[in-house]
């Protein structure tokens, strides 16, 4: 394919902003290519300023979970722009999509929206910590909670390929109250909270991690956080930035049958527009001004054209036997890419409508199972696939989306294509 366009678009991008990207993963550094630019998405489909046309399975990091530019999505964002982009005050729609997320999502009896997953993390842990008069966050290593400071260590994603433990610009005050265990490892949960139990505020937790690849929660493992962090009266955070909404309506905590204290959402919350929330019991939210002491604010949060958007998106995930076809469709799709990359070294993981294709002979259970992954083959299955007109998430650390907008001859065109990788 022709890529003249892009790579000149990214020579000046270059000129103006700090490798050329507002967000690293996009430069494509990790394997071997040059950024695409893009002009316009619809349904499954990308299009590049040089008219290359290419199937979409990242979706912006799952977000499109009904497709780009879907028209009920469309038409409510663009009536919500003729009322007035930004208020600043309080408006009705702020309400509608919290009583929307409240009846998705019963543990969130009251909510708040920021504008991305990382403000929604950052003041979850800001709630916690408030509530309990406690200090120390737990997480787990390849989790990715978002780039606030605290939250940057053993973090998966974009943050793999950075040197130590975090990012350069953190102080180490600042992460010494955070503590990085193995996901999946109930037994150095169990010793930490026997050491340190009074000490610890949170446990965060995305329930399946998907900034590692997609990886399963072993048998037990989140029914042990939920048991262990009300035995020590800490709280537990489930970060469904990703899986929320998009393993079933009630996301990861429905599937799984766990109820936590908090709750972050973002990415189909808002639409395709820049939102995000964070809510739990009621108890617990109450904290925040003006009803207490812990303090938050945004000038643009509770947009109300990203409010509409999502509000159209969770009515249209409203609709019947929604999430029962696109988990069908995506359970039959992974069984046919199994089948044709059996004998490939790679395995693939899902659940839901998310998977990842793992260049490991075996299933990563954590993080440093994940690393052994080869991440060389992964970036040879990147370039082969985008040759070939299908867009994937750029990192074998990532996971991949399916959305109710592909076909059925979107799936096995990309079947067909991948058996023919031979790298």
């Amino acid at each position: 394919m022709k890529r003249t366009n892009s790579i000149a678009a990214y020579q000046e991008a270059e000129q103006y902003i700090p490798g050329g990207v507002n967000s690293p993963v996009r430069a494509l550094r990790s394997v071997g290519e040059m950024p695409l630019f893009v002009k316009n998405a619809q349904g499954t489909t990308l299009t590049d300023l040089d008219d290359n046309s290419y199937t979409d399975f990242c979706l912006s990091w799952g977000v499109f979970i009904a497709g780009h530019s879907h028209p009920t999505v469309n038409a409510a964002a663009h009536y919500a722009i003729t009322q007035g982009t930004s208020y600043g005050i309080p408006s009705l729609v702020e309400t509608k999509l919290a009583k929307l997320v409240r009846s998705f999502v019963p543990s969130m009896e009251r909510v708040r929206f920021v504008n991305s997953g990382t403000e929604a993390v950052m003041s979850a842990v800001r709630v916690a910590r408030g509530y309990t008069g406690r200090s120390v966050i737990v997480k787990f290593d390849g989790c990715y909670h978002g780039h606030a400071d605290h939250l940057l260590v053993s973090a998966g994603s974009g943050v793999v390929g950075l040197s130590g433990a975090s990012s350069a610009g953190v102080p180490a005050d600042f992460v010494k109250y955070t503590v990085s265990l193995p996901f999946n490892d109930i037994y150095a949960l169990q010793k930490l909270f026997a050491e340190r139990g009074n000490d610890i505020a949170a446990v965060i937790v995305e329930a399946v991690p998907a900034n590692m690849g997609v990886i399963l929660p072993s048998e037990g493992f989140l029914r042990e956080l939920r048991t262990i962090t009300q035995k020590h009266a800490a709280l537990l955070i489930f970060d469904e930035v990703i899986t929320g909404f998009r393993l079933a309506q009630g996301g990861a905590q429905q599937l799984f049958g766990i109820q936590p204290d908090l709750t972050t959402l973002g990415k189909i919350v808002g639409g395709g527009f820049p939102a995000a929330a964070f809510g739990g019991r009621a108890e617990i939210m109450n904290v925040l001004a003006p009803e207490g002491s812990v303090y938050q604010a945004g000038t643009l949060s509770g947009n109300p054209v990203a409010m509409s958007a999502g509000i159209a998106t969770l009515e249209i995930l409203s609709e019947e036997n929604f999430y029962e076809n696109l988990n069908e469709k995506t359970a039959r799709f992974v069984t046919h890419l199994r089948t044709a990359l059996s004998e490939k070294g790679i395995f693939i993981n899902h659940i839901g409508s998310m998977f990842t294709l793992f260049f490991s002979d075996k299933n990563p259970r954590n993080f440093a199972e994940v690393q052994q992954c080869n991440t060389a083959r992964f970036a040879a299955f990147f370039r082969y696939m985008l040759a070939n007109g299908f867009y994937i998430s750029p990192s074998q650390f990532e996971a991949n989306f399916v959305s109710a907008a592909h076909t059925e001859a979107d799936l096995e065109r990309f079947t067909a294509v991948a058996r023919e990788f031979s790298a």
